[in-house]
């Protein structure tokens, strides 16, 4: 008899969770979830889907700076402030505003103020030929590519606490097993002890080697199972971020098969393909890089917009000069609006952004076709699996049930004083051994079919509401 799958997959869990430190658990209280509390909490706390998160927040952020690019992109205002001395002529009756008339003009030290200048510049397209339109687009269906990214690594999240939280029905289902199986070798230890005092000969020595090889064997496994089952409680309050003295156990105590029955392949193929995320983002990726190739496009166009630029500055004991060809820095007061065209007469250049958002945008039908041919593969693997897993529970049902039958005939056949101790010592044995390959199997249906679901583009949570 051997656990090697449960020791497999806690060694997955570790593998899952050690870049996050070591973990301690001093547990007081417990605390019961279901399987959808516990995949909404994981994910509530899993830094990665976080992470995607704020990468589909930033792609928004781009989307709403490309809509603010639409009205007044450019707009500035600069100023500036000092302490400046007035001025004085040596002309006597010249008028203040004609001081530039005098040579000999000087500062007046004895007198200062506050300078103060302001200067305000502003740009609007008229005519872009579409290049901001198709910006805005293009950022905007970024934008949507980002949030089906972040809905691909959620499902992807949703998948492993799925899993997760199945590992530690598993385990519990083991354990009771286990302690079952206790029960059953001791009747069986106490009864190869009679033989032996009665000095039966139907008891060998084979028969009792035997024995205490399988109950050796036993031993081992139990202490196995119960460090896998510790791991699995420890992962899981690391994995909910639960205090010190709080333990998660799932609400369900039994390991049962989902019920949900597998329908054709098409069926899933067709899911697959409506719902995907990948899919999905890459279509809005297509799009991205459609409206970004315009935009490019449009950059080799000559660009009409309209300016608006002013300049004031006051300073109280400077004069503003009445001359309209001679302006005073620190006094004056100056505005100007008109049309104006801008291009780019780096041609070369042009042409080079061009090219790059062409290949671009045909490398997006690329990583589409790409990412359909993975679904497929994805999808007929998982189904393969699924109808496989569904198969093997089946089959151990009822090899199951075939074994208990000859532990009963096994049992009986003992008491009635005609039967074999090694007979009865492998029926137990093999019960024991397939009423754990049961569970390992129903696990591996669960397990198989959420795989499916996922590979279809439906969330995993879905599968235990039909």
């Amino acid at each position: 008899m051997t656990y090697d799958y449960l020791k497999e997959f806690v060694l997955l869990l570790f593998l899952l969770f050690i870049m996050q430190g070591p973990i301690d658990l001093k547990a007081q209280d417990t605390l019961r979830v279901n399987l959808a509390e516990f995949i909404e909490q994981g994910i509530e706390k899993s830094g990665m889907v976080a992470y995607e998160q704020r990468a589909a927040e930033l792609a928004h952020n781009q989307a709403d700076q490309a809509k603010a690019l639409r009205i007044l992109p450019s707009i500035n205002l600069n100023t500036q402030h000092g302490l400046i001395p007035g001025v004085e002529s040596s002309k006597i009756g010249l008028n203040p505003g004609s001081y530039y008339l005098d040579p000999d003009i000087r500062n007046d030290w004895e007198n200062w103020a506050i300078f103060t200048r302001g200067e305000i510049s502003a740009v609007q397209p008229l005519y872009t030929w579409g290049a901001v339109d198709n910006a805005i687009k293009a950022a905007t269906a970024g934008a949507r590519a980002a949030e089906y990214q972040f809905e691909a690594v959620q499902s992807e999240a949703e998948f492993r606490y799925y899993e997760l939280y199945y590992s530690y029905l598993l385990a519990l289902e083991v354990s009771r097993i286990l302690d079952d199986a206790k029960s059953q070798l001791s009747q069986v230890e106490r009864a190869m002890e009679e033989m032996r005092e009665e000095g039966s000969l139907d008891l060998k020595e084979s028969d009792i080697f035997k024995f205490e090889i399988f109950r050796s064997e036993f031993e081992t496994q139990i202490v196995e199972v119960e460090q896998g089952l510790g791991f699995v409680q420890r992962v899981w309050n690391y994995a909910l971020q639960a205090p010190d003295d709080i333990v998660y156990e799932p609400e369900e105590r039994f390991l049962e098969p989902v019920s949900v029955e597998i329908e054709s392949y098409d069926h899933y193929r067709q899911l697959a393909f409506d719902n995907r995320a990948e899919l999905m983002g890459v279509a809005a990726g297509i799009e991205a890089t459609r409206s970004g190739l315009e935009a490019v496009k449009a950059q080799q166009y000559p660009v009409l917009f309209f300016g608006l630029t002013g300049s004031f500055a006051y300073t109280p004991n400077r004069p503003r000069q009445t001359n309209p060809f001679i302006r005073n820095n620190t006094n004056y007061l100056s505005a100007a609006v008109g049309f104006g065209i801008r291009q780019n007469l780096n041609f070369q250049e042009l042409r080079n952004n061009v090219n790059r958002a062409t290949i671009e945008h045909k490398r997006m039908y690329d990583l589409r076709e790409a990412l359909s041919e993975g679904v497929v593969l994805e999808l007929n693997e998982t189904y393969r699996e699924a109808v496989i897993a569904e198969s093997k529970v089946r089959q151990t049902e009822e090899s199951l049930a075939i074994a208990r039958n000859w532990v009963r005939n096994e049992q009986l056949n003992y008491d009635l004083g005609f039967g074999d101790m090694e007979e009865l010592v492998d029926a137990v044995r093999q019960e024991l051994e397939l009423r754990v390959e049961l569970k390992q199997s129903v696990f591996e249906l669960n397990k198989k079919m959420a795989a499916l679901y996922k590979a279809s583009g439906v969330p995993v949570t879905q599968m235990n509401l039909n």
